[in-house]
């Protein structure tokens, strides 16, 4: 096989948060003029992927001892991916950016999105609009504009310049007591309606992107939450935990906070 064969998705983007712990006794030891040079090739490797094709790049202040740098990658090709984590790893030079957690996952549509058949039934069953009128077409059309836009936000997405980023794995269970795949598809569609239902609270305070790891990271999801402050992630998260799928079937991994910063203020920010 061709090593230089394309990995692009059929559907959706890969994406890669990247969490470093910055070693000040190895960057200490080099000199300024190595230090500016360090910095400068960061600077440049950011501009030069952020110019790429369909490809994200963010970089972020990570808030706790948890990490001190974060990056959020986008891209279409998998070969991208691992070229941009490779020079971000040793961008500052060797030794001085240590791996702390990353994750890959997939950008993609829900497999409980209402469908046009479904949403047709609803006109006629629940509101009593005629299949044949004028009324039932404009409902239909309006319809598939918001799942036009809704699939292009969900599958091929642009990042806000929201400050905030939340950052944090999730699986369904398979307990003996609650299994999320034993449960027959209209009853998990139909809790899936419900979870939807309390994020749609936070619309234009909250921007959620859900992107999809089974078979590519250890767990099944990376969620990724964008606000203007920490009191949205929290009210979200917290409205939330106590809907049945996530009170029920969901496991969460380790939540990481990032704040957006460009780079000259993320350098005095990291004392670079």
């Amino acid at each position: 096989m061709d090593k230089n064969i394309a990995l692009v998705a059929e559907e959706g983007w890969h994406c890669l948060h990247l969490f470093y712990r910055i070693e000040h006794g190895q960057w200490q030891l080099l000199s300024r003029e190595e230090q500016n040079a360090a910095k400068t090739n960061l600077s440049s490797l950011v501009q030069e992927v952020r110019a790429m094709d369909s490809t994200q790049l963010l970089t972020l202040s990570i808030v706790t001892p948890k990490a001190d740098l974060g990056f959020m990658l986008i891209t279409p090709d998998l070969h991208s991916a691992n070229r941009i984590e490779k020079q971000l790893s040793l961008s500052l030079g060797a030794d001085v950016l240590t791996p702390i957690y990353s994750y890959l996952s997939l950008t993609e549509e829900s497999e409980y999105i209402t469908t046009e058949k479904d949403y047709a039934e609803t006109l006629v069953k629940e509101q009593n609009i005629k299949p044949d009128s004028e009324k039932f077409a404009e409902a239909m059309n309006a319809f598939r504009e918001r799942m036009k836009r809704y699939r292009q936000e969900r599958v091929y997405p642009t990042l806000p310049d929201w400050p905030v980023v939340c950052f944090y794995n999730m699986s369904k269970r398979r307990g003996e007591q609650r299994n999320w795949y034993a449960l027959p598809y209209d009853e998990r569609r139909k809790l899936m309606k419900g979870h939807a239902a309390v994020g749609r609270e936070f619309a234009g305070k909250v921007k959620q992107l859900i992107t999809g790891s089974t078979g590519l990271d250890d767990v099944e999801w990376g969620v990724t939450l964008f606000a203007c402050d920490t009191f949205q992630i929290k009210a979200i998260v917290y409205q939330m935990r106590f809907d049945p799928v996530s009170a029920e079937y969901a496991d969460f991994g380790e939540f990481y906070i990032g704040i957006q910063l460009p780079l000259d203020e993320l350098f005095r920010r990291l004392q670079l």
